[in-house]
């Protein structure tokens, strides 16, 4: 009896039929890779199964596909950790193979990397755009100026993170978290000369900065710990409060009247949060302000349907209570508001344990607080 079993989804485009399952037994001890398993299953038993695959280090990241549901690295996900999986999820035996999601299918598990991964980083113009002649010699960046783009810089490009993507999932035509993952590689990268004409860009498009739901499935999956999702969280900062890019689809807006609402009351006013938001954090602008006005009278399904639910009511709407000890909340805002610069501990450089001494060596504006 074999060790594994492997429940492939096959697909061949060229044959007409449509997708199905198949299983193969794999011979390997428990440390071997679900790759080795496909490729033993490959050279044993059918020639004619798709996978890409390369370095089988966890370098290349071509090797990309759900395992029990879950995007991973086959090369990086061990047999007998992945049957461990499958008994606590499905409670089966069966290690299932497919292809990642997002992606038009090829064959097996092979995707078109070209036409979703590749479509959308290229969208976001991967790379340097220095103002001013160029030197005569390389560009000199001082080793702290390039810390708080380390970790989007360890991307291998797997599409991971786009494979597991939701919004991506509701939303094709969302950018992405690989792409814009990289494109605040650039935005960080003090040698770039167009940091707010970036920002404005990602920011005013529909499917950009402001599509992402903050589902963290980005951050699971991704092998090189580069957390997308903390990325796309940096480069709102960077849009809202460095730059202060009020973009149409009040990203701006819906920052500030978040904060705001919190500060004065120490509870969300969910009543308040959609027409500040229409009116740049404003109560009173949103109820004046033309295109607020014209976005609060498309949000009135979303109103009604609140009433409904009893999310929202007439007097939750004129009466919010304030937490017991609010001033201590305005304290803690008005102590951070008066620093000048943001203060990250990168945990990506220096560890879940740093010290004060190493979080400080990460100072500097774009960071994450």
């Amino acid at each position: 009896m074999a060790d594994y079993t492997l429940k492939l989804r096959r697909f061949d485009p060229e044959s007409g039929k449509a997708a199905y399952w198949e299983d193969f037994g794999v011979d390997l001890p428990p440390e071997r890779s679900v790759l080795d398993g496909i490729l033993q299953a490959r050279s044993r038993d059918d020639g004619s199964i798709a996978i890409r695959c390369s370095c089988q280090a966890a370098i290349c990241g071509s090797c990309a596909v759900r395992i029990n549901g879950k995007t991973a690295l086959a090369c990086n996900t061990k047999l007998g950790e992945a049957q461990d999986m499958a008994r606590s999820r499905r409670g089966r035996e069966e290690i299932t193979v497919e292809p990642m999601g997002n992606f038009p299918v090829l064959k097996d598990l092979v995707v078109d990397m070209d036409a979703v991964h590749w479509k959308k980083v290229q969208r976001v113009v991967p790379w340097l755009l220095p103002e001013g002649d160029p030197p005569e010699r390389e560009y000199i960046v001082p080793a702290e100026a390039m810390i708080d783009i380390t970790q989007s810089m360890a991307c291998i490009q797997c599409g991971a993170c786009v494979g597991a993507c939701l919004s991506l999932e509701a939303d094709p035509e969302f950018i992405g978290p690989a792409a814009l993952a990289k494109a605040y590689r650039f935005i960080g990268d003090p040698r770039d000369g167009q940091h707010e004409e970036r920002l404005k860009d990602l920011a005013e498009d529909p499917h950009g900065l402001y599509d992402c739901t903050h589902c963290f499935a980005c951050v699971e999956v991704c092998p090189k710990d580069v957390a997308p999702m903390n990325q796309i969280m940096r480069l709102r900062r960077m849009a809202t409060s460095d730059y202060e890019i009020k973009d149409k689809n009040s990203g701006y807006g819906h920052e500030k009247a978040f904060v705001n609402l919190i500060e004065k009351y120490g509870t969300l006013h969910e009543s308040q949060l959609l027409p500040r938001s229409y009116g740049q954090g404003s109560l009173i602008r949103s109820q004046v302000d033309p295109s607020s006005l014209k976005q609060l009278t498309a949000s009135l399904p979303t109103v009604i349907g609140g009433l409904k639910s009893g999310k929202v009511s007439p007097v939750k709407a004129l009466i919010h209570h304030k937490l017991p000890d609010q001033k201590q909340i305005r304290r803690i805002f008005h102590e951070i508001e008066s620093e000048d610069e943001r203060l990250e501990l990168n945990l990506y450089i220096v560890g879940e344990e740093a010290t004060e001494e190493e979080g400080a060596m990460a100072e500097g504006k774009g960071s994450e607080t």
